[in-house]
């Protein structure tokens, strides 16, 4: 028995007119949307096997490169158990990673989807806005926030970045919650690694010296006793570059951070600082800077660090040459009597 679409029909019944001389190849070539090589081809194949000439040769054969169904099902089953929530080109990155199996993108897609894995990004509605170029250079502008999220173990935590504008290098660390000490010890860091910059992109939060905090800001007056321009952005999208790197950070950091069984802060930042953006960020993500010169500046001798990145609090001194701090009195001993 063989079974013909519609289309396999219409090749059957054209070609079997033309073979009884009912209809001319010129005629069968426009009917069928075929070149005459074609028609002639199927005319000769007709009069030798009759209507079989329609089915094709592989017919009912399996493909030379069929993946075997074992493969799929271990697949399938390390997706269920284990890679459970990662997308798809990071799936297929860890299954040849760490498992030696490497499957085609389209192949993997529908194994996925047959057991309806599907993880794809929130899609809201978008404004058009003007995309900002790069800064031209390393250390002209860096971008600085912070992500509270569940990125290991059952509590969440907060990871504070610091994203170079111009070439998407990124710093970052976990800390228990987005506190002025932990925006200072990431801007201590990246100053100890790297250099001075120029120019701090940030929110308006208080913590950065926005309207709550204008007068006393820790941050802000780190930056100026620095040297380093405060910008403030007017909306999240201002600071698109560290928003974007946060949303692929919570995408491929967390499965990584759960595949090697991290649930402590200390492994975490271990693992953050030493692993994921040496090997995958600044492999990956990273771009060259259109000017290749650096902006960063040494930190000059003078200045220390231990001495600014810190909370420091203003106190009037009484005439006694004593001062109150934390409900305490606290007196200098100084030879001025005034």
């Amino acid at each position: 028995m063989i079974v013909m679409n519609s289309k396999a029909q219409l090749i059957v019944d054209v070609i079997a007119k033309v073979s009884e001389s009912k209809i001319t190849i010129a005629n069968a070539s426009k009917l069928l949307n075929k070149s005459r090589r074609t028609i002639e081809r199927y005319l000769n194949r007709y009069r030798k096997v009759g209507i079989q000439f329609v089915v094709h040769g592989n017919t009912g054969n399996e493909p030379a490169n069929k993946t075997s169904d074992s493969l799929k099902q271990q697949v399938q089953r390390l997706i269920r158990e284990k890679y459970f929530d990662v997308n798809l080109l990071h799936l297929a990155e860890l299954l040849e990673t760490n498992e030696n199996i490497v499957v085609r993108r389209e192949t993997l897609r529908k194994w996925a989807h047959d057991i309806h894995h599907v993880k794809r990004a929130k899609r809201r509605r978008s404004r058009i806005h003007k995309r900002r170029e790069r800064m031209e250079s390393p250390g002209l502008m860096l971008q600085m926030d912070g992500s509270s999220h569940r990125w290991f173990g059952d509590k969440k935590s907060c990871l504070i970045a610091v994203i170079d504008d111009a070439t998407s290098d990124i710093h970052a660390e976990f800390f228990h919650s987005e506190t002025t000490a932990g925006c200072l010890k990431v801007i201590s860091s990246v100053i100890e690694k790297f250099g001075l910059f120029k120019t701090l992109y940030v929110d308006k939060a208080g913590i950065f010296g926005g309207p709550k905090r204008c007068n006393f800001s820790q941050v802000q007056r780190a930056c100026e006793e620095l040297g380093i321009e405060l910008i403030f952005a007017n909306s999240p999208q201002g600071k698109g570059r560290i928003e974007r790197a946060f949303d692929t950070l919570q995408d491929r950091l967390v499965p990584e951070l759960r595949l090697n069984n991290i649930t402590d802060m200390r492994d975490a930042n271990s693992y953050l600082q030493h692993v994921f953006i040496p090997q995958y960020w600044r492999k990956q993500l990273m771009v060259k800077a259109r000017h290749a010169e650096s902006e960063f500046t040494t930190l000059p001798q003078h200045i220390n660090l231990n001495d600014i990145c810190i909370t420091k609090e203003y106190r009037k001194i009484r005439n006694d040459h004593t001062f109150s701090y934390g409900n305490k009195f606290y007196f200098i001993e100084s030879p001025i009597k005034h």
